[in-house]
């Protein structure tokens, strides 16, 4: 296991890579700690969480709302759970950012870990301290910015993943290959979801090389007045798409980054858009789809990322360099009446 310490803004983050989820009692307290996890989990891993305090939540998006958050709130209030408890999420996106979200509300906030299980929360939702819920359509809402004080990877928790949460992940890592890392895209162009499949040490290492890009840029922008908006490209139009039509997150950003691609060419110049969706199908996620234009717009307006008539779109210079790019509101229906 190989542990860095790593300081976001007044915060302090243990990162435990390479590690197993038998450790975790080495990285936290089992009197003093709540595990938050679903059924699925679970089930999966019931014999290595005997003995732990454990709240089992429903799997699903559906469920990352406040509704959820109140029951475990209750839960939490008849253990007993103090200032002194630390709340330790195990599982994909859903449960570090609700985890996340109680932690920092209950009792003003207490110590809050994470074991990421899918490839989509350890490459992105488990870091840089995005927590929160959804309300109806409107995904994260509501929620806040407060760092982990830990995270464990163990990417043989993946071995249990179905193929369609190996590609949501992978979404994410050639956002970040596309955003910020050239040597990166080459090296995913060479290779395949199937070959990652195999090779756990190459895994591992694309896992630890994603985590510490992301982190990076976080540690720059942690509340995302600056670069930290970079991490959005594909997801303006992704999150519009993504709740509306029953799309996973992982499908939703690669339509959005197809799209921002085209718009990064229109307005930019960019050059690499055949190489972006080529990619991008590569790792079995779609590129192109069709959608009510004026619907997803409805929804876009009501984007975190827009300031008054203005939106703040992400957009690629070139592959490994993103900018973020302000359209007035009106370019942006247009552009969406033409993609």
């Amino acid at each position: 296991m190989e542990t860095k310490k790593i300081r976001i803004g007044h915060s302090v983050t243990e990162y435990h890579f390479s590690a197993s989820l038998s450790k975790l009692s080495q990285v936290a307290d089992k009197k003093y700690s709540v595990i938050i996890t679903d059924d699925h989990i679970y089930s999966l891993h019931q014999k290595q969480l005997k003995g732990w305090n454990t709240i089992v939540l429903k799997p699903g998006e559906e469920f990352k709302v406040q509704q959820t958050a109140d029951a475990v709130i209750d839960t939490l209030i008849e253990m007993e759970a103090d200032r002194k408890t630390t709340l330790v999420g195990i599982g994909g996106g859903v449960i570090t950012d609700l985890t996340g979200y109680i932690g920092a509300v209950y009792m003003r906030g207490i110590k809050v870990g994470f074991v990421p299980t899918s490839l989509l929360a350890m490459v992105d939702a488990s870091i840089g301290g995005k927590n929160g819920i959804d309300v109806g359509v409107y995904k994260n809402l509501v929620g806040i910015i407060r760092q982990p004080a830990f995270l464990l990877f163990d990417v043989a928790l993946l071995k249990t993943l179905p193929d369609a949460e190996w590609q949501n992940g992978f979404a994410e890592i050639i956002k970040h290959a596309c955003i910020k890392d050239a040597a990166m895209f080459r090296d995913l162009s060479k290779h395949d979801i199937k070959w990652y499949q195999t090779k756990k040490s190459e895994m591992a290492s694309l896992v630890r090389r994603n985590a510490l890009l992301k982190t990076k840029v976080v540690q720059g922008d942690e509340t995302e007045q600056g670069d930290r908006k970079l991490l959005n490209y594909g997801h303006t139009l992704g999150h519009a798409l993504e709740n509306q039509y029953e799309l996973s997150h992982g499908q939703a950003v690669s339509i959005g980054m197809t799209y921002a691609a085209h718009l990064s060419a229109s307005i930019l110049n960019f050059k690499g858009t055949e190489k972006v969706v080529d990619l991008i199908a590569q790792y079995q996620l779609p590129t192109y789809a069709s959608f009510d234009r004026k619907k997803v717009f409805d929804v876009l307006k009501h984007d975190k990322k827009r300031e008054r008539d203005q939106l703040h779109y992400i957009l690629l210079d070139k592959i490994g360099k993103a900018v973020v790019h302000t359209l007035p509101l009106q370019q942006v229906a247009q552009i969406i009446e033409q993609l």
